[in-house]
């Protein structure tokens, strides 16, 4: 093990978390209920204070080479660093609402440890170095966030989460030959290597094949056209406050991946750009039209969901479009995911409010 191993503490601390707050819960609902919102703002004092620290001595990194035989790699700078504190954020508030909205469901011990599972698994996420590490976490996403779209355990929880899971999975399983192609043809799956490899690439018309892969698998959870058919229907079925964290962060971790790919592996590349910009802008107008004729409020919001993340995707597809400013758009797309994130977390815990 190298470097800054209190990263580690984002992804291990909400895991072990889950596993003490489930066994206080047992003993006493209300000391578990209180656990979890202490743990989730325990995260949060953690991202605030690391990424004080990043911004003062620059980027911390952690890598462990050997772990599994595959080892991960995490970092500590920029967007990621940045919203693992906004996840964190929205962890504390969703489950300070859930304390009252679960007084009357079964089995809130179980939504609280899968919830705050996700929280360390999306944190994984976020600090990827690498895209090996960047897909174990994420598919570890995918499998403990079922568990809170399932949560009523209804006819409709149970359809919702079924075709949530398969769209996760088929894709993941995209997003893994993916990965495994352009680590073939570059020699490398590390973002800060990527950039450098396929910058000196005289003809990188290779890498768009790997890369349409991986960008199924993280457009799917970014819930880009046409792999955004789980939204609609894992929102209305989920727990209010858990489709607030679907929405707000989950949606977020794609669309990391997507302008992680872009910038990294397809800077300059128009062949990229032009189909990213219009899939971008065919999610974006046919989540707002969708939205119009939704007659189920979080059934609306899902679809606004979709109409956001097509402006966001975009912005990725404009960073690839030779002659552009990208800096300029990467904050861009940067700050509207941002905005996203926190409207659609006040919406979805005000529709939980009414409900």
């Amino acid at each position: 093990m190298t470097g800054d191993i209190g990263l580690l503490f984002f992804i291990l601390w909400p895991m072990a978390a889950a596993g003490i707050g489930c066994g206080l819960g047992r003993r006493d609902r209300r000391a578990g209920d209180y656990f979890a919102v202490c743990a989730a703002l325990a995260e949060l004092a953690a991202a605030v204070r690391l990424l004080y620290i990043a911004r003062r001595s620059g980027a911390l990194v952690f890598a462990w080479r050997d772990l599994g035989g595959l080892g991960i790699s995490l970092r500590l700078a920029g967007p990621g660093g940045v919203y693992c504190a906004i996840a964190a954020f929205m962890w504390w508030l969703s489950l300070t609402m859930s304390r009252d909205y679960f007084r009357h469901y079964r089995h809130h011990g179980r939504y609280y440890f899968f919830t705050l599972f996700t929280l360390g698994a999306l944190a994984g996420v976020f600090l990827a170095a690498d895209l090996g590490t960047a897909y174990i976490f994420f598919e570890i996403m995918s499998l403990s966030s079922f568990v809170m779209v399932i949560h009523n355990e209804d006819p409709a929880a149970i359809e919702a989460a079924y075709l949530y899971l398969f769209v996760a999975l088929i894709c993941g399983l995209a997003m893994l030959l993916g990965i495994q192609l352009l680590g073939g043809v570059t020699g490398t799956l590390d973002f800060a290597e990527l950039r450098v490899v396929c910058g000196a690439m005289p003809e990188r018309g290779r890498l768009l094949l790997p890369g349409l892969l991986i960008l199924a698998g993280f457009g799917a959870k970014a819930g880009m056209f046409p792999l955004h058919v789980w939204l609609p229907e894992a929102h209305p079925a989920a727990p209010a406050p858990a489709s607030a964290l679907l929405s707000g962060a989950l949606t977020k971790s794609g669309v990391l991946g997507v302008l992680a790919l872009t910038v990294n592996v397809f800077d300059g590349v128009s062949a990229w750009g032009l189909p990213l910009l219009a899939l971008g802008a065919v999610t974006a107008a046919l989540g707002a039209v969708l939205a119009l004729g939704a007659l189920d409020l979080k059934r609306a919001l899902a679809y606004s969901s979709v109409s956001q993340i097509g402006f966001i995707l975009m912005g990725a597809g404009l960073l690839s479009l030779p002659g552009g400013e990208s800096a300029l758009t990467l904050r861009g797309a940067f700050l509207h995911m941002i905005n996203h994130s926190l409207a659609k977390l006040a919406l979805f815990l005000a529709a939980g409010a009414m409900y």
